[in-house]
C-alpha cells in the first residue's frame, strides 16, 4: 500500500472520528437553552462542523443529531427541518466566500431561520398534527436561536482562526484551508445583513403572528435594523483604524 493511500485512509478515519465527536457533542449540548422552536447550541455545532469538515459532513452531522434527538429525546421533526438546511448553506457560503466566518453564520441564519422555519410548517402540520400554525410561525424563534448559536460559533471560530488552530485543524482533516485574514469590510457587511434578517423576523412576528396593526411596536423592526447597521459602521471604522495602525507599524519595522 502506497504512502498516499495510507494518508488518504488516515484522513478519512480522522474525519469519521471528528464527525462522531461532533454528533456526540451536539446530542449532549443541544438541550442547553432549548425551548421548542429554538435550539441555539445545535446551530453552534452546525457552523463549527461546516468550517472544519465542509457542507456535506455538516449535513450528515445535522441529520444524525436530529435522528438521535427524535428517537431518544422525543423531539418533534423540527429537529431535522431546523438543522439540515442551515448546515448545508453554512458550509456552502463559507466556501463560496473563501473562508469568511461571518458568511458561515449567515448561511446558518438563512438556511435554518428562514428556509428551515418555513419547511417546518407543512411537516409539523401534516405529520405532527399541529393545526394552529401559520407559514411563518417558526421564523422568529428559529432566527433567534441561530443568532445566539451563530454568535457563539463566530467568536469561537474567530479565536481559533487568529491563533492559527482553525487552519491547522482543516489541514489535518484534509479539508480546504483558508488563510487567516481580517476582512473588515466583509465582516461589516455580514453584521448589517444580520440586521436585515432580524428586521424580517420581527416584521413577521409583529405583523403576522401578533397581528399588531398600529402603535410604536411597528417601528421596532426598523430600530433593530438601524442598530445593526450602526454597529456594522462602528465595527468598520474601529477595525479599519486598528488594521491601518498595524500596517503602519509593520512598514516602520521593515
Amino acid at each position: 500500500m502506497s504512502s498516499i493511500t495510507k494518508k488518504k485512509g488516515s484522513t478519512v478515519l480522522l474525519k469519521m472520528v471528528m464527525l462522531a465527536m461532533m454528533v456526540a457533542l451536539g446530542v449532549v449540548i443541544s438541550p442547553i437553552l432549548r425551548v421548542e422552536g429554538m435550539c441555539p447550541m445545535a446551530h453552534f455545532i452546525n457552523i463549527t462542523c461546516a468550517a472544519l469538515l465542509g457542507p456535506w459532513y455538516s449535513l450528515l452531522c445535522a441529520v444524525l443529531i436530529g435522528i438521535i434527538r427524535m428517537c431518544v429525546m422525543g423531539i418533534p421533526p423540527i429537529a431535522l427541518t431546523g438543522a439540515v438546511f442551515g448546515a448545508v448553506l453554512s458550509g456552502l457560503l463559507y466556501r463560496a466566500s473563501n473562508g469568511r466566518l461571518i458568511f458561515a453564520v449567515i448561511g446558518e441564519v438563512v438556511g435554518t431561520g428562514i428556509i428551515g422555519a418555513i419547511a417546518s410548517y407543512p411537516v409539523m402540520t401534516l405529520w405532527w398534527g399541529y393545526t394552529d400554525l401559520t407559514l411563518f410561525f417558526y421564523v422568529p424563534s428559529f432566527i433567534s436561536g441561530t443568532l445566539i448559536g451563530g454568535s457563539i460559533a463566530f467568536l469561537f471560530l474567530k479565536k481559533l482562526s487568529k491563533s492559527g488552530l482553525l487552519s491547522r485543524f482543516q489541514k489535518q482533516l484534509g479539508c480546504r484551508v483558508y488563510p487567516c485574514r481580517e476582512d473588515v469590510l466583509s465582516d461589516s457587511f455580514g453584521i448589517a445583513f444580520l440586521g436585515v434578517i432580524i428586521w424580517l423576523a420581527l416584521t413577521v412576528l409583529i405583523g403576522t403572528l401578533l397581528n399588531i396593526k398600529d402603535g410604536f411596536v411597528l417601528y421596532i423592526p426598523y430600530i433593530a435594523l438601524g442598530l445593526f447597521i450602526a454597529a456594522a459602521a462602528v465595527y468598520l471604522i474601529v477595525n479599519r483604524k486598528k488594521l491601518n495602525n498595524k500596517s503602519a507599524k509593520t512598514s516602520e519595522g521593515i
